[in-house]
């Protein structure tokens, strides 16, 4: 099975930590140049030295950005482009979970979820379509999570900025299929991340986080949390040649953990 990238170009926003760089680290190893996005200039760094410790420096770039502001991205944008002289691939993984109640979530509350989640992936496809399109050859992988399928109380705004997702993925699949762009998406389920730190924190402080990660696996039906690596391997695979067929997919990664396939 053919899953090589070498000599194509991938932008990854969120990508100094976590999952994204899980994502950048596995792009990399398949022969793909990445730029990383991110607020946070340090983590930027260090997840930049750890590429090119991987790979050489020519493998990434990295270039600090706030998705939110669709300024920051377009100046992102160019200064790949002109890094790499386009770009094949994008990975929207900017976000963070955001959980309230209907009844008590502000204005702004949905406006800053959408900002971060929902328009940095449009404003990309703006950017990028004409490229991808001219070349034809693209591959855009959302990254949103099972709530976007199963939403449950106390989960908004994500799992409706999420679906807004979902529906957008479908929309871009079927509008790009025709110039070879495939549009899929990646709904996660429980992957350790940093944000485990804050749940328990929040949940179970008094539990050793181990085993509050122990806890946790034993609630999901394979019986462990997914590790970053599992992300990874999903993005590097859904852009290759391997996938070449595939598009208009929401692939939940989850463990066998939610309700809806």
């Amino acid at each position: 099975m053919d899953t090589r990238l070498d000599g194509r170009r991938a932008l990854v926003t969120g990508g100094s930590e976590g999952l994204g760089q899980a994502a950048a680290l596995e792009l990399v190893d398949a022969g793909a140049r990445v730029a990383i996005l991110s607020r946070s200039k340090d983590k930027l760094a260090q997840a930049l030295a750890e590429l090119h410790a991987r790979k050489g420096a020519d493998c990434a770039i990295a270039i600090d950005c706030d998705v939110r502001r669709a300024a920051d991205l377009e100046r992102a944008w160019r200064a790949t482009e002109a890094a790499f002289g386009g770009v094949d691939i994008i990975v929207n993984n900017a976000g963070a979970s955001a959980h309230g109640r209907i009844d008590t979530l502000s204005d702004d509350a949905w406006q800053q979820d959408l900002d971060l989640k929902f328009f940095p992936v449009v404003r990309l496809a703006r950017l990028a379509l004409p490229g991808m399109r001219a070349r034809k050859w693209g591959r855009i992988i959302n990254i949103l999570n099972t709530l976007a399928r199963a939403p449950r109380a106390d989960t908004a705004p994500t799992s409706v900025s999420r679906a807004a997702g979902l529906a957008l993925t479908k929309v871009m699949a079927h509008e790009c299929a025709p110039d070879n762009v495939l549009v899929n998406a990646i709904m996660i389920g429980h992957i350790k991340s940093r944000q485990w730190n804050r749940f328990h924190a929040r949940d179970n402080p008094d539990l050793p986080f181990d085993d509050y990660l122990a806890k946790k696996g034993r609630e999901i039906p394979i019986g462990r949390l997914g590790e970053a690596a599992d992300f990874g391997n999903l993005v590097c695979f859904l852009c290759s040649p391997a996938a070449d067929y595939i598009t208009g997919t929401a692939i939940n990664l989850d463990g066998g953990l939610s309700p809806v396939p």
